[in-house]
């Protein structure tokens, strides 16, 4: 079954829900910040895209800015204004889990220079939308070239696999991967974290298994 596009079994939508370490959506900031978001939406549908909106627009990207600090968690993300494409999904998960959205994580496999070798992880988001099962979202900001929308149910991302070892992992994830979380908290310079992007290795066949994700 494709777990975007079909209904979740009773329940499982509980994880993607959860508050955690790195989705701490019950941290005050987060908590404010949802609700002013949600006081201004009209609808579910609107909700989410304003969610999405705000983090795409409003929190940077550290490394389209060079910005620092390095961050991880969803509050340190707000906080400080800037983050990674990961811990800009960190973030968007904790808007939209404390506002009763069930959010998960999902990546793909990029070429850094979109020429082959090196590749790295790219993190983006799967919400849950009663009209149209699980879509990906990707918040990860806006520049030239790059135009993420929310557009459901067409998704509109900020990248297309274009080589052939460029992936959609399927997955969603209810937490980050580990080495999406090793990274970001073992360097404390976003150009440090550039040189040094979380990657998966590709099994035979046409899809990945990444780590199991952290609980």
């Amino acid at each position: 079954m494709d777990s975007r596009t079909h209904a979740p079994e009773a329940g499982s939508t509980s994880p993607y829900l959860a508050a955690s370490t790195y989705i701490d959506h019950g941290h005050p900031d987060v908590v404010a910040q949802a609700a002013a978001i949600a006081r201004q939406a009209t609808s579910t549908l609107d909700l989410v895209k304003r969610c999405f909106e705000f983090v795409r627009d409003e929190i940077q990207h550290s490394h389209d800015f060079k910005r620092n600090p390095v961050t991880c968690k969803a509050s340190d993300v707000l906080r400080h204004g800037t983050g990674y494409c990961y811990a800009k999904s960190h973030l968007l998960a904790a808007l939209l889990r404390a506002n009763g959205v069930p959010t998960g994580l999902c990546y793909q496999r990029l070429s850094v220079s979109d020429a082959g070798a090196p590749y790295c992880l790219h993190g983006l988001n799967a919400v849950w939308l009663a009209e149209h099962g699980w879509y990906r979202i990707d918040a990860r900001g806006n520049k030239p070239g790059i135009q993420a929308a929310f557009t459901p149910p067409i998704e509109a991302l900020a990248f297309a696999i274009r080589e052939p070892m460029e992936r959609d992992l399927p997955e969603i994830w209810a937490e980050p991967l580990p080495c999406v979380v090793k990274v970001l908290e073992k360097y404390t310079d976003e150009d440090e974290v550039a040189r040094h992007l979380p990657d998966v290795p590709l099994t035979t066949g046409t899809s990945t298994k990444p780590e199991q994700p952290m609980t």
